[in-house]
């Protein structure tokens, strides 16, 4: 199919003024980087994401999930075929000790709409930036706390179009890895099993774990979070630190001098650049310490012809 004819069909599935071709994904993106999607879709409902998914699978071209891009990379060159964005998908509620998030809503959002239901387990997620259909993804942690301690189990479409329902221990949720990638699923819908607690005690938490982030991450520069995992017997941060990195740039990406662990857009950065500050730190880490460190941070698209 030509592309104009692609446009026209995606708007005949998604509601027409939620469909954009050459979308800038950089307006998208925590890190401000990264080129053009072919296609950007917002669905509304999980038929439409259904739909999607069997429309890119019967003419050939890809689908490609993004949450609020929080813990992504996109490089210059931008990503072929459609992009999804379920922004739109973003309800929570709760009934007794069970707290229901679309994929789209924030993790954040989530562990508020927690507290104000006087409900414990999500304090953790307090200053997580992503959705939860990323989180799950992930399995997102933060302060001694991660997703697979207190989810149920989430709706998923599935590489074929169809929503399935799987339980938590379905997904292979470890440190910072689950096999929803491996799938092809596309979370729309998490349940999570909390547990009732004092409104103040929940609050103490929270103010507490968001004043340790505040103080710590250098929150005033675009970034894409924590960039490595932590190594075994080791501090990422610390290792980088150790290896005197901090501040050290190429182009406009930087090692931020107030968190190791973080690289930031210091000023009009391109991806390329974040990603030869990644690979960088890696590198002379390797040589200083002997430590392998691993991207906890994800990196998709093409490079700028």
């Amino acid at each position: 199919m030509e592309k104009n004819e692609i446009y026209s069909a995606l708007k005949d599935i998604v509601k027409p003024e939620y469909v954009k071709m050459d979308e800038p994904l950089k307006d998208h993106l925590y890190t401000k980087l990264g080129g053009n999607a072919d296609f950007f879709v917002m669905p509304t409902t999980f038929k439409e994401v259904q739909e999607v998914v069997k429309f890119t699978n019967s003419i050939g071209i890809r689908h490609t999930l993004l949450g609020n891009g929080s813990n992504l990379i996109i490089k210059d060159g931008g990503i072929r075929g459609v992009i999804m964005n379920l922004k739109y998908l973003n309800d929570i509620s709760s009934e007794g000790e069970t707290l229901v998030a679309q994929s789209g809503a924030r993790i954040i959002d989530a562990s508020r709409y927690s507290l104000e239901q006087n409900l414990s387990g999500l304090e953790f997620a307090c200053g997580i930036p992503g959705t939860v259909g990323g989180a799950l993804y992930m399995n997102a942690g933060a302060y001694g706390g991660e997703i697979k301690d207190v989810l149920d189990y989430a709706y998923v479409v599935d590489k074929h179009g169809n929503l399935v329902k799987r339980n938590a221990r379905e997904l292979d949720l470890d440190y910072r890895s689950s096999n929803i990638p491996d799938n092809g699923d596309i979370v729309v819908e998490a349940t999570f099993h909390l547990k009732p607690g004092k409104y103040e005690d929940i609050k103490a938490v929270v103010d507490d774990l968001t004043w340790r982030r505040e103080s710590k991450q250098p929150l005033e520069y675009p970034s894409c979070g924590s960039v490595f995992k932590r190594p075994p017997g080791h501090f990422a941060g610390k290792l980088i630190q150790d290896s005197k990195l901090q501040g050290t740039n190429i182009g406009g990406a930087e090692v931020s001098t107030k968190h190791a662990g973080f690289i930031v857009n210091k000023d009009n950065a391109t991806t390329t650049d974040y990603i030869a500050v990644i690979e960088h730190v890696q590198k002379t880490v390797k040589e200083n310490s002997g430590v392998d460190l691993e991207r906890e941070v994800r990196i998709i698209g093409e490079d700028k012809a």
